[in-house]
């Protein structure tokens, strides 16, 4: 079998007298969407924040396609391939949809004007349009703020920026926290269409009908450690809540399905 694409084992992370994270581990394979879940405080955000870059382990290692590797910032995880989509989304509402793509990593003109900071604005446009197309998602308007799209469309814009940059890993947290049910539906569609580009996707969600739904695999934290693993098609809402709730554990030993 091959190693898991992203792991994290016996990851410890301490804040003070607190102990975020105890020996943890996590595993996500190329191709696959799996779920994070857990109770508030069972140290999601902590291991997110460490295996993209945000934060660092006080013990245990990180290992990228069966090496280990060492994430001092999120800008070294992104360039292993490694990105996340937060809940704020972190866009600039007052720019367009393809300006928040290239936000950071804008494109020059060539020659002297690139060298005095001219952008390439029909370069970028171009390729977020390619970007866009590649992903299914279609935009009320392109050249409108951020701010005038919808919920829904402001996180295909963020899960599309994301996967323009980064092609191993995408993190997703709450998703669809703050959309309707037409938007929520899309959204998924999205994350199906991401894993179909071969991109794996770390899907955190309380919302366990959707986890069900949509989530190839889930893996179960409580009081900072994996307490349980299972595929979707053995889980279903109860298993999960007793794992969360109780520890009980589920297929821990379970194969990659």
């Amino acid at each position: 079998m091959d190693p898991p694409l992203l792991e994290a084992r016996g990851i410890s992370r301490r804040f003070g007298h607190v102990r975020a994270l105890d020996q943890a581990d996590f595993a996500v394979y190329p191709g696959e969407i799996v779920a994070l879940i857990g109770d508030n405080g069972a140290g999601k955000s902590t291991l997110v924040k460490i295996l993209s870059g945000a934060d660092r382990p006080d013990e245990g290692e990180i290992l990228l396609a069966g090496t280990p590797v060492r994430f001092d910032s999120p800008n070294m995880a992104q360039a292993h391939g490694i990105a996340t989509v937060y809940q704020d989304l972190a866009l600039a509402a007052e720019l367009t949809p393809f300006e928040n793509l290239f936000l950071g990593r804008e494109v020059v003109l060539p020659g002297l004007l690139g060298r005095m900071g001219f952008v390439d604005r029909s370069a970028m446009r171009r390729r977020a349009v390619e970007q866009f197309s590649k992903l299914g998602v279609r935009l009320r308007s392109a050249t409108s703020p951020v701010a005038s799209l919808s919920g829904g469309q402001r996180q295909s814009v963020a899960i599309a920026r994301a996967t323009m940059w980064a092609d191993r890993v995408i993190f997703m947290d709450e998703p669809t926290a703050a959309l309707g049910v037409v938007q929520t539906k899309r959204v998924i569609g999205l994350i199906r269409q991401v894993r179909d580009q071969g991109i794996a996707v770390v899907l955190i969600s309380h919302n366990m009908p959707q986890v069900l739904e949509v989530a190839d695999r889930i893996e179960v934290l409580r009081l900072g450690r994996r307490v349980a693993r299972f595929t979707a098609a053995e889980a279903n809402v109860e298993r999960l809540v007793a794992a969360m709730t109780s520890g009980a554990v589920g297929l821990v030993e379970a194969a990659r399905p």
